[in-house]
């Protein structure tokens, strides 16, 4: 290969090379432990012991985010089935390790020396971290509890794989004639699969995002609405809803073996909260001040409805297509005439472009670097002024068959000090599911989707900008509920019009977005946030009490008696919770997009302030958040950058309430 950026050869990688790779990673791992635990106490050193740790990990984490990260993103089966196999048992065998005694007795050796107790910065955090992740792994138990602690999480790993894979490989969707698309513009209908049935062309509508979600938006039979609607809320299958409660019960299972009330107080008490009671007054104090906006919303909504129907109903697969004509008909938005404005190619310029001056940092295509699809494009990362590159990534925008179905940043190998005093350069990919090129028209993006690649290509920064010297703690290993909160604040040059007139222009004129437009869609940020708001309350208010005490372990009763909370009565027959892909990974941890949100609003101010492209404050938040990655508590990050206390006022402002 010909750059140290270089990962793997996926163009011609074969799934017994990718097998025998992660095996390889494996056997390093093992030696390197072998080393570690060999050592007599009295000769244990940082050095030999943490150190040397870090470094037998190593291979591992670049296993994972180089070879099993194709079961994601992988268009071939053999590959794909070889990478999904290969995820679990890197996982498992994480897991194995972390129960390991003989390792947990080297880092407790270490852990009681006089040089344990002379660390400092990075150093001490890393050992600390280390040791607070064996007691939760239940080393201060019984043996016999040690080991069906164990057995849990193996099959936690293995529940989490099955369960997203459930998700990824469903395939569904409704057939509707031409007729029924009326509304739909003539390039959305092109992308879209059809059949060939007694004659007649059927159009498949799916539930990829960027069929799903226009459709649902546009589409004036409310009839269709419901179906597509209810088939979305089945995603995974009954198979998954099993999946689920029996992770659930594995959960509350583990807690308790640990001394825990719930797999909620568990998962808190690592991050920011600090405990699920302070995750419960959040969200019902966040719910106590939308309920005024989200009913002032309702309101609005169904009168609309109303006024174009004689009917105020508003059913729950109504309120996108309600909303969206709203937009159109109180402040001249339509979403489609929007994204004439939004090619991809001037939505890539225009976000590297506002990155690369506020972060200091310049992208340069890399044509020749190793690619999973043709359709991937990587860029390598320098600095501003000049030097090589010290970080790549990836993006992988379209959906395909069998892909990752949502939008996401994936780390493929971390940054971090390497024994040589170098630093090993991070790699990542940003993996989405945007609206594709159709036969007549380049990739236009809904206003949405230019929002989420933002947010994710935050995330991306955050990964590859790291100057964490322990892998612990490089990008985004933050506190899961602060790990958003950089995105989210990047989010906001979306609705800045400087940055927009940059370089929003239609796709066969080159015209800028016209002001008014941009005005209008700044007067329409608010426009059912309430209703939003309460989505997003409910969605965390469900996975929260899922893992709380008092659940009885009907997943689908608990939606039914929450669903209140969005202000729509529960679909009979529906259990949105087997798509729900969340609950694995951000399990007990999906108020993290709210929580988040408020500190990302918050870091925001200081760019208003400035000015939305300022380098100052941009140079700033690199060096102050992004570059330390975890290796400082969220809350001391904001602190540090603020300069204050931090405050909800910006976040209740953005959603149209006052502060």
């Amino acid at each position: 290969m010909g750059s140290d950026l270089d990962l793997v050869p996926w163009e011609t990688l074969t799934p017994g090379e990718l097998g025998e790779a992660c095996q390889r990673a494996i056997d390093a791992c093992e030696a390197g432990v072998a080393a570690i635990v060999s050592l007599a106490p009295g000769v244990r050193t940082y050095a030999n012991t943490m150190l040397a740790l870090e470094e037998a990990l190593e291979p591992v984490a670049i296993a994972s985010g180089a070879y099993a990260f194709l079961a994601y993103v992988s268009a071939d089966d053999g590959l794909r089935a070889a990478a999904r196999e290969w995820d679990e048992r890197l996982d498992k065998y994480l897991v194995e390790l972390s129960f390991r005694e003989d390792l947990y007795e080297a880092v407790r050796q270490f852990a009681a020396s006089g040089e344990a107790a002379s660390l400092t910065g990075e150093d001490a955090r890393y050992l600390a971290f280390e040791l607070r992740d064996y007691r939760r792994n239940g080393f201060e138990l019984p043996k016999e509890q040690r080991e069906r602690l164990r057995a849990l999480m193996d099959e936690l790993v293995a529940i989490g794989i099955q369960f997203r894979n459930n998700i990824d490989d469903y395939d569904e969707g409704i057939e509707v004639t031409r007729e029924q698309l009326a509304g739909m513009p003539e390039a959305w209908v092109e992308r879209l699969r059809t059949v060939e049935r007694d004659g007649v062309t059927y159009y498949r509508v799916s539930l990829d995002y960027p069929e799903i979600q226009p459709f649902m938006a546009n589409c004036p039979d409310g009839e269709l609405r419901r179906q597509l609607f209810e088939k979305d809320q089945r995603k995974g299958g009954r198979q998954n809803v099993e999946l689920l409660e029996r992770a659930l019960r594995l959960r509350q299972e583990a807690a308790e073996l640990l001394g825990y009330a719930s797999w909620a107080d568990y998962r808190t008490e690592t991050r920011m909260a600090g405990t699920r009671q302070a995750v419960e007054e959040f969200l019902t104090d966040l719910r106590a001040k939308v309920a005024v906006k989200a009913e002032r919303d309702f309101a609005a909504m169904r009168e609309f409805a109303r006024a174009r129907t004689g009917s105020d109903r508003v059913d729950i697969w109504d309120w996108r297509y309600w909303h969206n004509e709203q937009l159109k008909a109180e402040y001249a938005v339509d979403e489609f005439e929007v994204a004439q404005y939004f090619p991809l190619d001037a939505v890539i310029e225009g976000l590297f472009s506002v990155y690369q001056q506020v972060l200091g940092v310049r992208f340069t295509e890399s044509p020749d670097a190793p690619r999973w699809h043709p359709e991937v494009r990587a860029f390598d990362i320098s600095e501003a002024d000049g030097g090589p590159p010290f970080a790549r990534f990836y993006m992988d925008l379209f959906p395909r068959p069998n892909k990752y179905g949502h939008a996401a940043a994936f780390t493929l190998r971390r940054g971090r000090r390497l024994p040589d005093g170098s630093y090993q350069k991070p790699v990542s990919a940003i993996v989405a599911n945007f609206t594709k090129p159709s036969a007549s028209q380049p990739s236009l993006l809904r206003h949405g989707e230019v929002v989420t690649f933002f947010h994710e290509f935050g995330h991306i920064m955050h990964q590859t900008l790291t100057r964490a010297e322990r892998a612990r703690f490089s990008g985004t290993q933050t506190e899961r509920d602060f790990v958003e909160a950089p995105s989210q604040m990047l989010e906001h040059w979306c609705w800045e019009p400087e940055v927009l007139a940059s370089f929003a222009r239609h796709w066969q004129t080159g015209e800028p977005i016209p002001r008014r437009l941009v005005d209008a869609m700044v007067a329409a940020k608010n426009l059912n946030s309430g209703i939003m708001t309460l989505r997003q309350l409910f969605f965390a208010t469900l996975d929260l009490r899922y893992h709380s005490p008092g659940f009885d372990g009907d997943s689908t009763k608990l939606v039914e008696e929450l669903h209140p909370i969005t202000g729509f009565p529960y679909t009979p027959g529906t259990h949105f919770q087997s798509g729900f892909g969340h609950l694995f990974g951000y399990d007990a941890g999906y108020y993290g997009y709210l929580w988040s949100h408020v500190f990302g609003d918050d870091m925001y101010t200081l760019f208003e302030a400035a000015g939305p492209l300022s380098a100052e404050v941009g140079r700033r938040y690199r060096a102050t958040i992004l570059e330390r990655g975890g290796s400082v508590d969220g809350n001391q990050l904001v602190r540090d950058f603020l300069g204050r206390e931090p405050n909800s006022d910006a976040f209740l402002r953005g959603l149209g309430l006052t502060g």
